[in-house]
């Protein structure tokens, strides 16, 4: 067994591990990573040969917590890991856009990267997913797939005005930045994160740190790599290559593709245009050449001539598909309360890109549970994200929830979180749902600017409106290169970037960038950012003319909502036995209620249908809660009556004792000849043992005094 290992400082007394030849050796390459006691095995396996038809990477990448790495079992009645998480799939996504431009483009195998939580540090919250790419990088390196890396993930965050590479969830918990940067030894791949409204000078600043750290996990690999003899990659087999029929679509068809790119057309009409083209290629063949040349190959290459005469006008032209200027912004329209069964809702739309969206207000119990190896906890913002097939004029069946759905709504999420109110300002969970309706660029965007004007619509205080914008751009060898705001489907698909930014007036809240090159200068990335911040403070200029202030009142059917404390020894007495208590009170006044314990205090949360049965499940808690007060007169019940006495509830659950010779001013015999058990009474409080609590009340003390004879 050769076992061989390689360390890396972080430089603040942490050290990362990385070991390989002792796990899962039957993969095509394998590594342990480890951080503390947090440890990732990462494998790869990939096919022998490319499946039939195949001209793209199929690459899969899975990431998985294991809830016996932190000790815990799963939840759920079968007590073991399921389906994928959201965290696990958004993990696993930030993984796949750091490796896949790394792959050789001819290269079609499928390949399969696991990366498998198997021991964490619950004592430093060592947080596994900042390692999760450094892992899956380092088990490539050590195997004979074809991979142009190493490359590697690193969390930075800014903690008190310094940055820290890969900090613990609670140093997490005070950060104003929070990004995932993905990077080669030369360029920066992917970033993805959340920032309390920075400015675009401090987000570089943070790439730039990320960077530093990540060149130093990126040598490391090489030096993995040489000392494992994976230095020479296998063969493989590239796709077919037909240098004729390349050369004979390019001939024919790039000159009236180059005419229709700059013709400015919408883009049903662009795509038809497109297709034209293509259709007189192939009726312009012969015969004999329509039997030689493969219809996938023909498919192929009008595409790459369609992609390399695009890019080819946007440098020359220096102006885009649908005839719009490089950082020019489509045209905007938007409106709110358009669903009048929602609590809050509005429509945005730009260009060819709409989302329906809705707000809608629930109680603590609508809060999501969080239960994953690495953390357990509450969220009471939710937003999910929808985009169905008709979005896109696609005619196919509409199924289960995408991993795209889940990161574009994850990205939306992040964009507004930080803008949400505190529980002061807003007791209610809130659950935001963006349907795309219509999508060509950027419905991830669309949704943070509709998300905006539907809370502001529902009366949400949020401390800002937030607005998104998605860049692109387009590059060529000679260093040349457009940047593009607002882009369109087809400049995504023909692009090299799509670097998503969202954020107020006054700064940065969320960043998403994928590329399709193998990196950006940090100049490109400048400019990107710069373009991007004019463009989505325009958006944000539209949005404000549809609504300019939060509404300052909740729409009349939204339930209404009421906060009490209580002292933390009386949350037993509201719930009851069995829970008795409560449930009577929810049945009888139609509201629900809830209970948590807050700082050493009980905290009821009561929502209702209206006001009317808020005030009566409140008075019902009072009545509960109140302490008696010596001195005070209450209105009673006869509970029992007794020889001596009668007991009567002056409140839910507390009794007090009405002594015979306290019922009358006259001597009594029995206590029946003037009471009766069930009977409701006025007596005052006239005292209360403090040893026991026992309280003496009196009915007499309330009636006049007889006239002495």
């Amino acid at each position: 067994m050769n076992i061989i290992t390689k360390s890396i400082d972080l430089g603040d007394g942490r050290k990362i591990t990385i070991e390989t030849g002792k796990l899962a050796k039957q993969a095509a390459g394998s590594v342990v990573v480890r951080l503390d006691d947090t440890m990732l095995l990462a494998t790869v396996v990939c096919a022998d040969k490319a499946k039939d038809g195949v001209d793209f990477m199929p690459l899969t990448v899975e990431y998985k917590e294991k809830f016996a790495s932190a000790g815990r079992y799963p939840g759920g009645f079968l007590k073991r890991e399921g389906r994928p998480g959201d965290h696990e799939i958004l993990n696993a996504r930030l993984i796949d856009r750091a490796l896949r431009p790394l792959f050789p483009k001819d290269f079609h195998q499928d390949t399969f990267v696991t990366v498998e939580v198997i021991s964490f540090d619950r004592a430093n919250e060592t947080m596994p997913d900042a390692m999760a790419c450094l892992a899956a990088s380092a088990a490539l390196a050590v195997s004979n797939v074809p991979f142009a890396g190493p490359v590697s993930e690193a969390r930075v965050a800014r903690i008190n005005g310094e940055f820290v590479i890969n900090p613990g969830r609670t140093q997490l918990e005070e950060a104003d930045i929070d990004l995932v940067v993905a990077a080669t030894e030369e360029n920066i791949m992917m970033v993805e994160g959340e920032m309390s409204e920075v400015s675009e000078d401090e987000m570089i600043e943070a790439m730039s740190f990320a960077h530093e750290a990540i060149k130093v996990q990126c040598a490391v690999q090489k030096e993995l790599t040489i000392e494992t003899g994976n230095e020479i990659k296998k063969d493989y087999v590239a796709e077919d290559i037909d240098e004729v029929l390349e050369a004979k679509i390019a001939t024919f068809a790039s000159e009236r593709i180059y005419e229709t790119a700059k013709a400015g057309l919408a883009k049903h009409e662009r795509s038809a245009a497109f297709s034209a083209i293509k259709a007189d290629f192939e009726e312009s063949l012969s015969e004999e050449e329509k039997e030689n040349f493969c219809e996938d190959l023909i498919s192929k290459y009008f595409h790459d001539t369609e992609k390399d005469t695009i890019r080819k006008m946007m440098l020359a032209e220096k102006t885009r598909l649908d005839g719009r200027k490089l950082d020019e912004i489509r045209p905007i329209w938007s409106e709110i309360d358009y669903l009048p069964g929602a609590h809050g809702s509005a429509v945005f739309t730009r260009g060819e890109t709409q989302s329906l969206t809705t707000v809608t207000l629930g109680t603590k119990l609508d809060e999501k549970l969080i239960d994953t190896p690495s953390f357990r906890g509450k969220e009471r913002f939710l937003l999910h994200y929808n985009f169905p097939p008709y979005s896109t004029g696609d005619a196919r069946p509409q199924r289960g929830t995408s991993r795209r759905e889940i990161g574009h709504g994850n990205l939306a999420w992040r964009a507004l979180k930080g803008m949400m109110p505190d529980r002061e300002d807003n007791p209610y969970t809130v659950r935001v749902v963006s349907d795309i309706l219509e999508s060509n660029g950027s419905s991830s965007m669309a949704t943070v600017c509709a998300g905006t004007l539907a809370l502001m619509d529902c009366g949400v205080k949020i401390k800002k409106p937030v607005s998104g914008i998605a860049m692109g751009l387009v590059t060529n060898k000679a260093g040349e290169y457009v940047v593009l705001s607002d882009i369109l489907g087809d400049e995504d698909h023909l692009g090299d970037m799509d670097f998503k930014v969202t954020g107020t007036e006054d700064g940065i809240t969320a960043c998403q960038m994928d590329i399709k090159v193998d990196g950006l200068s940090v100049e490109i990335l400048t400019k990107a950012l710069m373009q991007a911040k004019a463009g989505r403070l325009h958006i944000l200029g539209k949005m404000m003319e549809t609504m300019p202030e939060v509404r300052t009142e909740l729409k009349s059917h939204v339930p209404g909502m009421v906060t009490v404390m209580i002292p933390k020894e009386m949350i037993g007495a509201i719930i009851g036995p069995g829970g008795k208590v409560i449930q009577d009170i929810q049945a009888t006044t139609e509201t629900t209620i809830s209970i948590d314990e807050i700082d050493d205090q009980g905290e009821v949360v009561i929502s209702g249908p209206n006001q009317i049965a808020i005030d009566a499940a409140l008075a019902r808690i009072n009545a509960i809660t109140a302490i008696p007060e010596e001195g005070k007169i209450y209105k009673g019940k006869i509970k029992s009556i007794v020889a001596f006495g009668a007991f009567v509830e002056i409140m839910p659950g507390k009794e007090g004792l009405l002594h015979i010779s306290e019922i009358e001013h006259r001597r009594l015999k029995t206590v029946d000849e003037v009471l009766k058990e069930g009977e409701e009474v006025e007596v005052k409080l006239i005292g209360v043992d403090k040893r026991t609590g026992k309280m003496k009340l009196s009915r007499k003390a309330l009636l006049p005094k007889p006239e002495r004879k």
